[in-house]
């Protein structure tokens, strides 16, 4: 076996090596074998890892920063390892799923940009592979969420479903019959850039008008900010709470504030549930899905702002009143969504890695029991060769 098999040491932390590991991803949950797994979560602010079991429970969850972008992209690695191993100190882990905030290709094997790391066509699967003893699986972190609210939270029994997430901007991802529809080339589901005003404000992906700048924890935060700058008399209570220092206003004050019944932040939730309404709807008339899920940091303002969503869905829904409505809720799972949901995913992977380590294993007793013929002198009446099927 140690043709094929190295042990590497990272301080007290151990990991194995195997030099070739199974890629290809069962197609259905169902199947995949009942082992635990390591899903991590890449942000721009955070590393989050957790050891999941196949029902969706954190057995154990390690968080620390993100290195910073002007790091290179093996700093980064350096942590998820670091993490994986750690975790694979107390637990059997068998695969390890990565979900990252940015575009990765459809053989889910590279990041092609990442908007808050130093990622550019970034072959982050290998890379880790070559380090760890177990498949790695690496996705969108919309889709990892959206693939962990269909299995174990909001989405359940739903075969149609879309998700979308609301934090600094928007993402989101197409679920069909449990399968991750990813695209073509993989970047399927940047719903936050449709643009939904012609010469609207400008978004940093260089368009004008994309939905995230009227639908997201940036477009709330700007409107509070702009009104207190302005010193406008419905801004009072915002501009008492920061102390006239306006950069402190965040999207969790304003939610805050909305629910303390604050008129202000109470209408900026609305206006932003009310964009939120409008690109659903565009979304149904193009998907068709039966359910929608509301996930990231903005949908903790629950039904101040997915209420008004609703409305604004009915309002703007093409063949409204001739037509079955998608239910539209708010996701279960929380922050810890993307990282079940790539633990979860790479439970797929997880089959194809035991399989292929199973053959290595019977050929490395094959050639064994040959070898041993060999030396007795029996080989040329029991096998010809290690691989001869007639042997």
């Amino acid at each position: 076996m140690s043709t094929y098999r190295d042990l590497t040491h990272r301080g007290s932390a151990r990991g194995t090596v195997l030099r070739t590991v199974g890629t290809r991803e069962r197609r259905s949950h169902l199947t995949a074998p009942r082992v635990p797994t390591v899903g991590i979560d890449i942000g721009g602010t955070k590393v989050m890892a957790g050891v999941v079991d196949a029902d969706g429970n954190i057995l154990e969850k390690l968080r620390t920063e993100t290195p910073d972008k002007s790091k290179s992209p093996k700093v980064v690695e350096d942590t998820i390892v670091e993490l994986v191993l750690d975790l694979a100190d107390r637990h059997d882990v068998h695969a390890v799923g990565i979900g990252a905030a940015g575009w990765v290709d459809a053989d889910r094997a590279r990041v092609l940009f990442a908007p808050h790391l130093a990622w550019r066509n970034e072959p982050l699967r290998d890379s880790l592979q070559s380090r760890l003893a177990v498949p790695v699986m690496v996705d969108n972190d919309a889709n990892t969420a959206a693939w962990a609210e269909w299995r174990f939270g909001a989405g359940r029994g739903e075969d149609h479903l879309v998700m979308i997430t609301l934090g600094t901007g928007i993402g989101g991802a197409i679920l069909e019959d449990g399968q991750v529809k990813r695209g073509k080339y993989g970047v399927a589901g940047e719903f936050g850039h449709m643009q939904v005003v012609p010469g609207g404000h400008r978004c940093p992906c260089g368009n004008r008008g994309c939905w995230e700048q009227y639908s997201s924890g940036n477009a709330l935060v700007r409107e509070a900010r702009e009104l207190a700058a302005a010193d406008s008399p419905v801004a009072y209570e915002i501009i008492e709470r920061v102390k006239g220092n306006i950069p402190d206003i965040t999207g969790p004050l304003i939610t805050e504030l909305a629910r303390e019944g604050d008129a202000m932040s109470i209408e900026l939730l609305q206006d932003i549930g009310q964009w939120l309404g409008v690109g659903i709807a565009n979304l149904a008339a193009a998907l068709d899905p039966s359910c929608f899920v509301i996930g990231g940091g903005v949908s903790a303002a629950d039904d101040l702002l997915i209420g008004p969503a609703r409305d604004a869905f009915r309002r703007h829904l093409t063949g409204r009143g001739y037509r079955p409505e998608a239910r539209i809720t708010r996701a279960q799972l929380g922050p810890e969504a993307g990282m079940v949901g790539a633990a979860d995913l790479a439970r797929l992977v997880a089959r194809r890695f035991r399989r292929a380590n199973r053959r290595r294993v019977e050929r490395y007793e094959r050639y064994e029991r040959y070898a041993q013929a060999l030396r007795s002198g029996t080989a040329g009446r029991t096998a010809r060769t290690p691989e001869d099927p007639t042997s």
